[in-house]
């Protein structure tokens, strides 16, 4: 601890000469790379160990410790001895930092508990050392192997409720790493870095297609060449700096100012959330993809400690939370290939009942809730507990037998497994860890 926290205050310099990064980046370097030390290496779908459990809990205690010391004055009323009451300023957690912390400590505990889940299944393993011979592009991951035949149907609909559950968590951190980059100021080194007009920055074609009088934001990603991570990172810097760029210029006001523009306020807003939209939806169906250089520039150059460590908690949450689902897909992949399922065959049964990303923003709060709604997270053999006692109950009610308790328990709401519409890019770095490159 001693060590970690010295590396803390040194920003990362061990010369001690004062040349280290700034404090909250160091929090979000130490956040990210403790993540990336302990998930690193876990790559299937099992519990973590006691002792690599029991590390994370701990050390990322010590780093979000620093949190409880940020206050803020709120007012307060504070009654005198003679019965008179004032109003009077104290200090509490900030705001921000109150809601949020406690919410993704529910979301890691979460995580962690459904992983846990997988502790006695049986249908399937992987293949060890030497035996794997994956030659996909997840090459360093290892190859998963089920039965024959495939999959049991019970086994089948528990992975895909689990999965259901750690995309809600997914969507949670999601929206609250979301709303903390939107808080970071913008770094001047950024904004000077851009052309003057977000036309130079889209390109003829995509501005085109975004400043049209009818706009369908799916039908333009449709349109869209998405094949490779590395081409969906670039459509994500161009369009965020084509919104920097139109609120830029909806601020200035001199038009005598190289920032000034010839376009209505109405349309320029109209562009923007058009922009927005886009990179919503991109977000919601490539949530692997590398950070863009907006959001590396906001966190390099951010001073504010509290938002270094919302924003790289629920990153690394978020990271985990979508590796956690990949591995949950590989088992599901393999399934289909041992039942001879052609290719279009089983993204149908991936995608049965699945619903289009909504275009709109995610919201943290609203996520939150729909966690503390969703039924709680099951083993296994929770799950075929509940399979059966349908199962008795249905029979019991063909046969006239059922009472009032029965009835109400199969009226009771089954868990969701009807799996959500998304795009996964498949080339996760190495761990699953996603940190701004400029970092390091």
């Amino acid at each position: 601890m001693k060590e970690k926290f010295a590396k803390l205050l040194l920003g990362e310099d061990m010369s001690g000469t004062g040349k280290g990064v700034a404090s909250a980046l160091a929090l979000s370097n130490a956040v990210t790379n403790l993540a990336a030390s302990v998930f690193g290496e876990h790559r299937k779908l099992e519990p973590m160990a006691p002792d690599t459990k029991e590390r994370w809990k701990r050390e990322v205690g010590w780093l979000l410790s620093v949190t409880d010391h940020i206050v803020e004055f709120v007012p307060t009323r504070q009654t005198a001895e003679n019965g008179t009451t004032m109003e009077i300023m104290s200090t509490a957690q900030r705001r921000d930092l109150a809601m949020n912390i406690p919410a993704l400590r529910k979301l890691d505990a979460m995580l962690i508990g459904y992983m846990d889940n997988f502790v006695d299944q049986t249908e399937f393993w992987y293949e060890k050392g030497g035996d794997n011979k994956r030659d996909d592009d997840k090459w360093w991951m290892p190859t998963v192997k089920v039965p024959s035949e495939g999959l049991s149907d019970v086994t089948r609909k528990w992975l895909q409720y689990q999965k259901e559950c750690v995309n809600q968590v997914l969507k949670a951190a999601m929206a609250i790493n979301a709303q903390v980059l939107v808080e970071m100021e913008i770094p001047e080194i950024y904004i000077e870095s851009l052309p003057k007009k977000g036309k130079t920055s889209l390109g003829d074609a995509i501005y085109r297609s975004i400043t049209e009088d009818t706009f369908d934001p799916l039908e333009f990603l449709a349109g869209m060449d998405l094949s490779t991570e590395h081409k969906v990172l670039d459509l994500k810097n161009r369009i965020e700096a084509s919104t920097v760029i139109w609120k830029r210029k909806m601020q200035t006001k001199d038009s005598k100012s190289s920032w000034s523009s010839i376009v209505s306020f109405e349309k320029r807003e109209q562009f923007e959330e058009r922009a927005e939209t886009i990179l919503h939806l991109l977000k919601i169906q490539f949530p692997g993809t590398p950070q863009s250089q907006l959001d590396i520039s906001k966190i390099q150059y951010n001073r504010d400690v509290g938002y270094a460590l919302l924003e790289s908690y629920s990153r690394v949450l978020e990271s985990l939370a979508y590796s956690v689902m990949s591995r949950i897909e590989d088992v599901l992949s393999a399934d289909a290939a041992a039942q001879n399922l052609t290719a279009t065959e089983a993204a149908r049964r991936m995608m049965e009942s699945a619903e289009l990303p909504a275009a709109r923003k995610l919201d943290a709060k609203e996520e939150l809730e729909k966690l503390n709604e969703a039924p709680a997270s099951m083993t296994l053999f929770d799950f075929m507990g509940w399979h059966f006692d349908q199962d008795e109950l249905m029979k019991r009610r063909e046969d006239g037998t059922l009472d009032a308790d029965g009835e109400a328990m199969l009226l009771k709401k089954a868990p969701s497994m009807a799996p959500k519409k998304f795009s996964y890019v498949d080339s996760l770095a190495a761990g699953g860890m996603r940190s701004p490159s400029a970092r390091h």
